[in-house]
């Protein structure tokens, strides 16, 4: 099998147009094509009247020795790379200790998951609910003010990517091609197969839900166990190594391989960690706010005449401004056609985060436009307290629940209202989409001032790349915290905690993973490493 990467066709090219289209780069007779996959899909927008579809095709020829000598030149043109996951181990008998994964999340799944596959019987620990009664407990706070603690778009199966547009890329390297086993096995789980070779995967919420129980299904099957409701308390730790995990209702489950995928919200659970003396340190993150455009507006922005295209779908976008006061400011978790969500996990806090269903088809866009922080801003100092990037966080999430009206509706601004320095009494013509609803005010009081300033200085600049981001009646809606986890639990090269063996830190909690994709691969990562582990093999 051969690859061929770079084949431009225009975006309205006809159904069967691929195969003609292939054999003519490879100038070949149709009769010498024997098939053809598509690896990948991505567009070229540049030109908002001539976008044009970009094709990476794996394909077979009667006579591939000659085919790779006659374009022995073009490196466009070549083998097939192996993307075909392997296992590192397989489980040598179903007795002895079981490892430990706690968390459910991508990360946790995916080490559940392939811990499954191998063998070794993992017993899966999640704090907070099945996925279909989280999602009454998320409703509750979105539709009667009421939160869980226990259960929100914070905890519970699935992780916070459950609530979210569901995006499934990422720019993390990856030489093993783990993230095409993470894509593998959510299409099994009832993903759709487009996420194989679109450039831009995502699958939206609804869907994400079905698939997260029939992962469940797949472990259990394979002899794993979820335990939902198991908060897990504290770890046992004697001489530097785990031997088990103590749970809220006092039971001690003994083991010497615990997968840590709690999450970027477990902030009880990072304080007990660095209580019992796990290493622990301070990390950069980013805070700020949502932002919300008509989608149509965005839409034309960015493809033009072909706005509306259902293979281009609603448009997204990606933007950056290097500010004068040193800092960045930068879109992130970017959700086209969604909403944006009430993602606190603790009372008398206020935290937004977007997302999407898969059609995308909501009136708004919406994306948190943030300012990355440094352990220089946290207060306190940092490296005696490696947490107080927590505190950092919840001093502006309490200061957004007071300005909202302090009953878990967010604290809103117009765009034109916020560029002013004046405080907003009215919406205008974008309608905010948070549930349970918004508070006009003025968002310099939810936010530090430099953040305040850089966000003021990046609008502008934004709307020359994309015409009308400045537009006055945009909506700012406060405060986005969690873009990622304020610490990192320090692994070594074994993946394992560099204090404490038998403890693997993995996904976004540990400060090893950003996002759906890059959580899963890393949880086949750590699922490795404990599979070569337990049988004494590293």
């Amino acid at each position: 099998m051969l690859r061929l990467t770079e084949l431009k066709l225009p975006l309205d090219h006809a159904a069967d147009a691929l195969r003609p289209a292939l054999c003519q780069r490879l100038g070949i007779a149709d009769s010498e094509l024997i098939a053809f996959t598509i690896f990948r899909r991505s567009y070229d927008a540049r030109k908002k009247s001539a976008i044009t579809l970009i094709y990476t095709l794996d394909f077979a020829v009667r006579d591939e020795a000659a085919l790779l000598k006659k374009f022995a030149a073009d490196h466009h043109i070549g083998p097939k790379p192996d993307t075909d996951y392997k296992y590192v181990a397989h489980a040598q008998s179903n007795e002895g200790s079981r490892p430990v994964v706690i968390g459910t999340g991508p990360c946790g799944l995916l080490a559940g998951l392939i811990l499954a596959q191998m063998g070794f019987r993992p017993i899966i620990l999640e704090r907070g609910k099945a996925v279909r009664e989280r999602t009454k407990d998320t409703w509750g706070l979105w539709r009667k003010n009421k939160l869980n603690p226990e259960s929100n778009v914070q905890f519970g199966e699935g992780g916070a990517g459950t609530f979210s547009d569901g995006k499934l890329y990422s720019q993390i390297k990856d030489p093993q091609h783990h993230g095409r086993k993470v894509l593998e096995e959510f299409v099994k789980a009832g993903a759709p197969e487009e996420i194989m070779y679109v450039s831009k995967p995502h699958i939206g919420t609804f869907r994400l839900v079905k698939m997260v129980e029939n992962m469940r299904a797949t472990i259990t099957d394979l002899g794993g166990e979820i335990r939902f409701g198991s908060k897990v308390e504290r770890l046992v730790i004697d001489n530097h190594q785990v031997r088990g995990v103590v749970l809220a209702d006092g039971q001690t489950i003994a083991t010497e391989h615990v997968v840590l995928a709690i999450g970027h919200s477990a902030r009880d659970t990072f304080q007990t960690l660095y209580e019992q003396g796990v290493y622990i340190e301070a990390k950069p993150f980013s805070i700020g706010f949502r932002i919300e455009h008509p989608q149509a507006m965005i839409d034309h922005a960015r493809f033009g005449p072909s706005a509306g295209n259902e293979i281009l779908g609603a448009a997204d976008y990606k933007l950056v401004h290097h500010c004068a006061n040193g800092r960045a400011a930068y879109s992130f978790c970017m959700c086209p056609g969604g909403q944006v969500v009430a993602a606190t996990s603790e009372e008398g806090r206020v935290v937004t985060n977007g997302m999407s269903q898969y059609s995308r088809a909501e009136r708004n866009a919406n994306a948190a436009l943030v300012v990355n922080v440094n352990p220089e801003d946290f207060p306190g100092d940092y490296k005696s307290n490696p947490l107080a990037g927590i505190d950092f966080q919840r001093h502006w999430e309490s200061a957004a629940f007071v300005a909202g009206g302090s009953n878990y509706a967010a604290p809103a601004q117009r765009v034109g209202d916020f560029l002013a320095g004046r405080p907003s009494t009215a919406l205008g013509e974008v309608d905010p989409s948070y549930q349970p609803g918004v508070h006009m005010t003025d968002l310099a009081s939810c936010a530090p001032a430099y953040v305040i300033d850089a966000l003021r200085e990046a609008i502008p600049a934004f709307d020359k790349q994309i015409r009308g981001f400045a537009m006055a009646d945009a909506v700012l809606t406060g405060v986005e915290t969690r873009t990622s986890s304020p610490i990192r639990i320090k692994r070594g090269n074994d993946f394992q905690s560099i204090n404490t063996r038998g403890l693997y830190p993995a996904g976004e909690g540990a400060g090893y993973a950003g996002g759906i994709l890059s959580a899963g691969v890393d949880g086949i990562k750590v699922a490795e490493a404990v599979a070569l582990a337990m049988l004494g093999k590293c």
